[in-house]
């Protein structure tokens, strides 16, 4: 569809979004926490052990062979998950196989994309893939951006992708779950073998709901494999390959602490303004990435909480050697850990046991009894834009190219205080705008803006402002920031976009929030 179609309907973030995605009737956004479903959850069809080995033996003599036994076919969805990162090489042989088979308009559903899957853009061309439902990164955001996807895009957040699974607003044909150890029944973990991983959460979903289930690995064990991330009752067929990935891309060993002053100040400002409004505390609970800007902030943290003899209870996230460190030191009782980031974290999965593995389920599903989100006390999160009313976007740049998931992003945001810590500009072009390209988050549940110029709180949260006075931070407004951007940069001109949709962003609930439009490229 267009963006001017008279069909659109406008949501209540006042974006326009279709009324139907790739066939199927669509709910629109209606505001923060204002849907709630009334659906029961989707099940797959009930197996019966008579129809597997009695022995337990679930081993085919390759990919293909379970493939063909699951029935695959035209139209088909088919899921991957993304603990393999940039090493993958399982979701391209799938798709190999599929092409062989001349096996067409495939739904390729995965948790996230990373550039190895540049791979798969000639099967997106030759309509062996018909369109992709998952966070797109790097080429195959940029090949969608330019209009090229037969279908269109739906990206989602982690937990929003369980919602999805779990509520049957998209239903699983075929999941295949690549492992780092399995036992020839299915059972499966992340914890051991060359393409070892941590844990298998993102997989979680698929295990349980899809209508068959694959488990791949290069490191079969006798069974039990033990512990069991992944079940071998909810699995049809294994299979044993040679090699899964490349476990110098699967392990983001370069996860490392910004050199750059300015990032340092950034992060340095952010700590010092929790420490000021009392959030840093005994007992208190915080997440932050991967990035060099967020593993910086955890160190300040770390200085802090030893300065004043402050532990936390936990931290949520992803782990790496920083917080495994803070783990082994007694700053941190527990990681509740939702994917692996480095081998430090994947031997602390394994040998601690307060090092838990979650999953989407427990951390951030919306269509739960509650969820992880909304205990922990602060949330250091990136953001490609933020506007005047705090609403953040972290799928498009200021040119409009789709090149980032949502991830975890937007159910981090039920936080009980959510910071995005933010250079004020990147490439002399202003991070803070009139309005963002694409809605992500809504403003409401953003509470903290801190750049190396300034500190920006959400009006909305007076204890925050009331907390800080008199601390000598840079307090601001955003209204201030976005202007000593311009100032610095000029105003910048918005990206060349065409009328049509190429993608669509789904909120945590399953209702539409905004459409991705085509880059004029």
């Amino acid at each position: 569809m267009r963006i001017d179609d008279p069909g659109m309907i406008k949501n209540a973030a006042g974006r326009m979004v279709p009324p139907e995605v790739n066939g199927n009737a669509q709910i629109a956004y209606k505001g923060v926490n204002k849907y709630i479903s009334t659906s029961k959850r989707h099940a797959p069809s009930v197996a019966s052990s008579a129809n597997y080995p009695l022995d337990g033996n679930k081993l085919t003599s390759d990919l293909k062979d379970a493939l063909v036994k699951s029935g695959l076919k035209n139209g088909m969805v088919i899921s991957t998950h993304h603990h393999f990162r940039n090493g993958d090489y399982l979701a391209n042989q799938i798709f190999d196989i599929a092409h062989e088979m001349g096996v067409r308009d495939l739904i390729w559903f995965p948790s996230a994309s990373f550039p190895c899957h540049q791979h798969l853009i000639k099967y997106l061309e030759d309509g062996t893939i018909h369109h992709i439902e998952g966070s797109m990164n790097g080429p195959l955001g940029r090949f969608t951006s330019q209009g090229k996807m037969k279908g269109l895009g739906v990206l989602r957040s982690h937990g929003g992708r369980y919602q999805a699974i779990q509520d049957g607003e998209i239903r699983i044909d075929i999941a295949v779950i690549g492992a780092g150890c399995a036992d020839s029944f299915g059972n499966a973990n992340g914890l051991s073998g060359p393409s070892a991983t941590g844990l298998l959460g993102f997989a979680l979903a698929d295990s349980q709901y899809a209508e068959k289930v694959i488990v791949v690995t290069d490191n079969m064990v006798e069974f039990p494999c033990h512990p069991w991330q992944i079940q071998g009752n909810y699995v049809d067929y294994t299979v044993k390959l040679d090699k899964l990935g490349d476990p110098e891309k699967i392990i983001s060993g370069t996860t490392q602490i910004t050199k750059s002053p300015d990032r340092l100040f950034l992060a340095e400002l952010t700590a010092r303004f929790c420490e000021s409004a009392g959030i840093i505390k005994d007992g208190f609970s915080f997440q932050s990435g991967a990035g060099g800007t967020s593993l910086a902030v955890g160190e300040f943290f770390r200085k802090i909480m030893r300065e004043k003899g402050i532990k936390a209870r936990f931290a949520r996230g992803g782990s790496n050697k920083y917080l495994v460190s803070m783990l082994e030191e007694g700053l941190v009782d527990y990681i509740l850990d939702g994917q692996t980031f480095d081998l430090e974290g994947v031997k602390s999965m394994a040998g601690n046991s307060h090092h838990i593995d979650t999953s989407p389920f427990t951390s951030y599903n919306y269509h739960a009894k509650g969820n992880f989100a909304g205990m922990v006390d602060v949330v250091i999160l990136g953001a490609t834009e933020i506007d005047i009313n705090f609403n953040a976007n972290v799928v498009t740049h200021s040119d409009g190219y789709l090149l980032h998931g949502i991830g975890g992003w937007q159910n981090c945001l039920f936080s009980k205080t959510v910071i995005l810590p933010v250079p004020l500009f990147r490439d002399r072009i202003p991070v803070i705008v009139d309005e963002v390209t694409t809605l992500c988050g809504p403003g409401e549940l953003i509470d903290v803006v801190v750049t190396e110029r300034g500190i920006a709180i959400n009006p909305l949260r007076k204890d925050l402002l009331e907390a800080v006075k008199g601390s000598g931070l840079p307090v601001m407004t955003i209204n201030e920031l976005k202007k000593e951007a311009e100032k610095i940069c000029g105003r910048p001109q918005k990206a060349e976009l065409d009328k049509e949709i190429i993608a669509v962003i789904k909120w945590v609930d399953g209702t539409l929030l905004d459409s991705v439009r085509k880059v004029r490229y």
